[in-house]
Protein backbone atom coordinates (compact mmCIF):
# COMPACT_ATOMS: atom_id res chain seq x y z
CA UNK A 1 0.00 0.00 0.00
CA UNK A 2 1.52 3.33 -1.09
CA UNK A 3 -0.96 5.66 0.62
CA UNK A 4 -3.82 5.52 3.07
CA UNK A 5 -6.38 7.77 4.73
CA UNK A 6 -5.85 8.49 8.42
CA UNK A 7 -8.29 10.78 10.26
CA UNK A 8 -9.33 12.48 7.03
CA UNK A 9 -5.78 13.09 5.78
CA UNK A 10 -3.98 11.17 3.06
CA UNK A 11 -0.61 9.80 4.14
CA UNK A 12 1.88 8.30 1.72
CA UNK A 13 4.85 6.02 2.18
CA UNK A 14 7.09 8.62 0.53
CA UNK A 15 6.37 11.13 3.29
CA UNK A 16 5.43 13.84 0.80
CA UNK A 17 2.20 15.82 0.75
CA UNK A 18 1.17 15.18 -2.88
CA UNK A 19 -1.69 12.80 -2.15
CA UNK A 20 -2.89 14.90 0.79
CA UNK A 21 -2.91 18.09 -1.32
CA UNK A 22 -4.79 16.38 -4.17
CA UNK A 23 -7.36 14.97 -1.75
CA UNK A 24 -7.87 18.32 0.02
CA UNK A 25 -8.24 20.17 -3.31
CA UNK A 26 -10.86 17.61 -4.37
CA UNK A 27 -12.70 18.13 -1.07
CA UNK A 28 -12.46 21.90 -1.52
CA UNK A 29 -14.04 21.63 -4.96
CA UNK A 30 -16.87 19.51 -3.58
CA UNK A 31 -17.56 22.13 -0.92
CA UNK A 32 -17.30 24.93 -3.50
CA UNK A 33 -19.81 23.25 -5.82
CA UNK A 34 -22.22 22.85 -2.89
CA UNK A 35 -21.96 26.58 -2.18
CA UNK A 36 -21.96 27.85 -5.80
CA UNK A 37 -25.49 29.30 -5.50
CA UNK A 38 -24.30 31.54 -2.66
CA UNK A 39 -20.75 32.17 -3.83
CA UNK A 40 -21.89 33.40 -7.25
CA UNK A 41 -25.03 35.24 -6.11
CA UNK A 42 -24.75 38.87 -7.23
CA UNK A 43 -27.13 39.98 -4.45
CA UNK A 44 -24.45 39.04 -1.91
CA UNK A 45 -21.46 41.37 -1.65
CA UNK A 46 -18.04 40.14 -2.75
CA UNK A 47 -16.68 40.60 0.78
CA UNK A 48 -19.40 38.34 2.24
CA UNK A 49 -18.75 35.78 -0.49
CA UNK A 50 -15.04 35.94 0.36
CA UNK A 51 -15.78 35.32 4.04
CA UNK A 52 -18.01 32.37 3.18
CA UNK A 53 -15.34 31.00 0.86
CA UNK A 54 -12.63 31.40 3.52
CA UNK A 55 -14.62 29.81 6.31
CA UNK A 56 -16.02 26.86 4.36
CA UNK A 57 -14.07 26.09 1.20
CA UNK A 58 -10.55 27.23 2.10
CA UNK A 59 -10.70 25.71 5.58
CA UNK A 60 -11.70 22.37 4.09
CA UNK A 61 -8.83 22.64 1.57
CA UNK A 62 -6.26 23.42 4.28
CA UNK A 63 -7.52 20.96 6.90
CA UNK A 64 -4.51 19.12 8.29
CA UNK A 65 -2.04 21.25 6.31
CA UNK A 66 -0.03 22.07 9.44
CA UNK A 67 1.89 18.83 9.01
CA UNK A 68 2.42 18.88 5.24
CA UNK A 69 6.02 19.11 3.99
CA UNK A 70 4.92 21.40 1.14
CA UNK A 71 6.86 21.57 -2.11
CA UNK A 72 6.55 24.13 -4.88
CA UNK A 73 4.33 21.81 -6.94
CA UNK A 74 1.89 21.58 -4.02
CA UNK A 75 1.81 25.36 -3.66
CA UNK A 76 1.10 25.77 -7.37
CA UNK A 77 -1.72 23.20 -7.25
CA UNK A 78 -3.36 24.95 -4.28
CA UNK A 79 -3.01 28.39 -5.86
CA UNK A 80 -4.34 27.18 -9.19
CA UNK A 81 -7.41 25.61 -7.59
CA UNK A 82 -8.06 28.67 -5.45
CA UNK A 83 -7.74 31.12 -8.32
CA UNK A 84 -10.16 29.11 -10.46
CA UNK A 85 -12.66 29.36 -7.61
CA UNK A 86 -11.96 33.07 -7.06
CA UNK A 87 -12.41 33.87 -10.75
CA UNK A 88 -15.67 31.92 -10.77
CA UNK A 89 -16.94 33.86 -7.73
CA UNK A 90 -15.99 37.20 -9.30
CA UNK A 91 -17.36 36.22 -12.74
CA UNK A 92 -13.99 36.96 -14.34
CA UNK A 93 -12.37 34.88 -17.05
CA UNK A 94 -8.62 34.37 -17.47
CA UNK A 95 -8.72 36.18 -20.81
CA UNK A 96 -9.97 39.32 -18.99
CA UNK A 97 -6.42 39.52 -17.58
CA UNK A 98 -7.45 40.79 -14.13
CA UNK A 99 -4.56 40.20 -11.70
CA UNK A 100 -5.08 37.57 -9.01
CA UNK A 101 -4.09 40.03 -6.31
CA UNK A 102 -6.87 42.40 -7.36
CA UNK A 103 -9.47 39.62 -7.33
CA UNK A 104 -8.40 38.54 -3.84
CA UNK A 105 -8.64 42.16 -2.69
CA UNK A 106 -12.20 42.38 -4.06
CA UNK A 107 -13.13 39.34 -1.97
CA UNK A 108 -11.08 40.44 1.04
CA UNK A 109 -9.07 37.22 1.21
CA UNK A 110 -5.35 36.52 1.48
CA UNK A 111 -3.25 34.24 -0.71
CA UNK A 112 -3.84 30.61 0.23
CA UNK A 113 -0.10 29.98 0.52
CA UNK A 114 0.28 32.72 3.14
CA UNK A 115 -2.52 31.11 5.15
CA UNK A 116 -0.89 27.68 4.75
CA UNK A 117 2.47 28.94 6.03
CA UNK A 118 0.83 30.84 8.89
CA UNK A 119 -0.89 27.62 9.99
CA UNK A 120 2.37 25.68 9.81
CA UNK A 121 4.32 28.32 11.72
CA UNK A 122 1.59 28.55 14.37
CA UNK A 123 1.65 24.77 14.78
CA UNK A 124 5.44 24.86 15.10
CA UNK A 125 5.18 27.53 17.79
CA UNK A 126 2.63 25.49 19.68
CA UNK A 127 4.30 22.13 19.43
CA UNK A 128 7.86 23.18 20.09
CA UNK A 129 7.49 24.72 23.54
CA UNK A 130 4.27 23.68 25.25
CA UNK A 131 4.89 21.15 27.96
CA UNK A 132 1.38 19.72 27.59
CA UNK A 133 2.20 18.27 24.18
CA UNK A 134 2.17 14.50 24.19
CA UNK A 135 5.61 12.91 24.10
CA UNK A 136 4.83 10.58 21.19
CA UNK A 137 3.88 13.54 18.99
CA UNK A 138 7.36 15.01 19.55
CA UNK A 139 8.89 11.64 18.75
CA UNK A 140 6.93 11.48 15.50
CA UNK A 141 8.03 15.00 14.54
CA UNK A 142 11.69 14.19 15.13
CA UNK A 143 11.67 10.58 13.92
CA UNK A 144 14.50 9.68 11.55
CA UNK A 145 14.06 6.53 9.48
CA UNK A 146 16.99 4.10 9.52
CA UNK A 147 18.35 2.63 6.33
CA UNK A 148 19.74 3.84 3.05
CA UNK A 149 18.17 6.73 1.20
CA UNK A 150 17.68 6.99 -2.54
CA UNK A 151 19.95 9.21 -4.60
CA UNK A 152 19.26 12.91 -4.71
CA UNK A 153 18.26 15.46 -2.15
CA UNK A 154 16.35 13.89 0.76
CA UNK A 155 12.80 15.01 1.45
CA UNK A 156 12.46 17.46 4.31
CA UNK A 157 10.70 16.57 7.52
CA UNK A 158 7.76 18.61 8.77
CA UNK A 159 9.94 20.24 11.42
CA UNK A 160 12.58 21.21 8.83
CA UNK A 161 9.90 22.78 6.62
CA UNK A 162 8.53 24.82 9.54
CA UNK A 163 12.04 25.96 10.52
CA UNK A 164 12.74 27.00 6.91
CA UNK A 165 9.46 28.96 6.82
CA UNK A 166 10.34 30.68 10.10
CA UNK A 167 13.74 31.67 8.74
CA UNK A 168 12.16 33.00 5.54
CA UNK A 169 9.86 35.21 7.63
CA UNK A 170 12.60 36.27 10.08
CA UNK A 171 10.98 34.46 13.00
CA UNK A 172 13.33 33.14 15.62
CA UNK A 173 13.27 31.03 18.79
CA UNK A 174 12.54 33.92 21.22
CA UNK A 175 9.26 34.50 19.36
CA UNK A 176 8.37 30.85 19.93
CA UNK A 177 8.93 31.07 23.66
CA UNK A 178 6.97 34.34 23.93
CA UNK A 179 4.03 32.67 22.18
CA UNK A 180 4.19 29.63 24.44
CA UNK A 181 3.67 31.73 27.57
CA UNK A 182 0.49 33.38 26.27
Amino acid sequence: MDKFCCIGDMLSVDGDADSAVKARIRIGWKKFVQLVPLLTNRDISLIRRGRLYSSCVRNSMLHGSETWPVRKENEVALQRAEMRMVRWMCSVKVKDRVPSKELRERLGIDNIILILYAKQVAMGMCCENKTLIIDWVKKCMEYDVDGSRPRGRPKGTWKQVVQKDCQARNLNKPMFSARAHL
